[in-house]
């Protein structure tokens, strides 16, 4: 069997003052094999925000490691095998001067280094990106002129620049209208096609499960980790355990909500 793309390995995380230890994350263990679409659910305050911060390095496990194509990736730097979006990309946007091409590109300064020149192999991998994210007449626009969901896809692209081991996507929706969320599951869609490994973060469980491959839900502990089917044959009283209110999958045609 080959080595997971991604794999994360007994992380937990506490919060201390001096008044109280809060517990945020306990014992997670989560492997993510090439080509997976993984939705990670969770209600607010479950430990999503805390897990993204471990796996960008912006806070260190406390216990556990966690690996990138089999190695523990604290002991080296593996910043660009993690392909990161931003809930606040679009709100970052807004009034922003700068083009697209000029956005994407920026997404290479940890590789390049702050003032060095593009070759042309870095303008080749950005028209290679602009085309997988069907953006490339977008190329000489101003970011802030874009709508939410091209702001949106501008900002995958710049992700994926750097031809990142997985692409981690955190809360993509927020502020984005229902059109452009379909849209945006059909660029998450496409993307799986071409064997880039997904990660998206989100509360919300609604169309998300019909379009990841798995699921895996967090609620301090990882309750569950199987495919979207099997999440989907969760009962309401497992759905509402994990959560920790009523909770349970409504059907809608294709579509799927997340009622309370």
């Amino acid at each position: 069997m080959s080595e997971p793309v991604f794999e994360i390995k007994n992380i937990s995380y506490t919060y201390k003052d001096k008044l109280e230890h809060t517990p945020a994350l306990k014992n997670i263990n989560l492997k993510i094999d090439k080509g997976d679409f993984v939705a990670l659910v969770g209600p607010n305050g479950s430990g999503k925000t805390t897990l993204i911060k471990l796996i960008l390095g912006a806070l260190k496990p406390q216990q556990g490691e966690i690996y990138i194509n089999g190695r523990n990736y604290q002991k080296y730097d593996a910043g660009q095998e993690i392909g990161y979006v931003s809930q606040k990309s679009n709100s970052f946007a807004k009034g922003f001067p700068a083009s697209v091409s000029e956005v994407i590109m920026s997404g290479l300064t940890r590789q390049k280094g702050l003032f060095k020149k593009f070759k042309k192999k870095d303008r080749e991998r950005l028209d290679e990106v602009l085309r997988l994210l069907d953006i490339e007449h977008l190329k000489d626009k101003n970011i802030s002129s874009l709508s939410g969901g091209q702001t949106q896809r501008v900002f995958i692209a710049r992700a994926l620049i750097n031809d990142p081991s997985i692409l981690v996507l955190d809360e993509p929706t927020v502020g984005i209208d229902n059109k452009h969320v379909k849209e945006f599951y059909e660029v998450l869609l496409k993307l799986k096609e071409r064997s880039v490994t997904i990660l998206l973060v989100t509360h919300d469980i609604g169309v998300v499960v019909d379009h990841a491959n798995e699921v895996a839900c967090l609620n301090e502990h990882l309750h569950f980790h199987g495919t979207n089917h099997e999440f989907k044959n969760l009962g309401e009283a497992e759905l509402s355990k994990i959560y920790g209110f009523p909770l349970q999958l409504v059907s809608h045609d294709h579509d799927r909500e997340c009622c309370g």
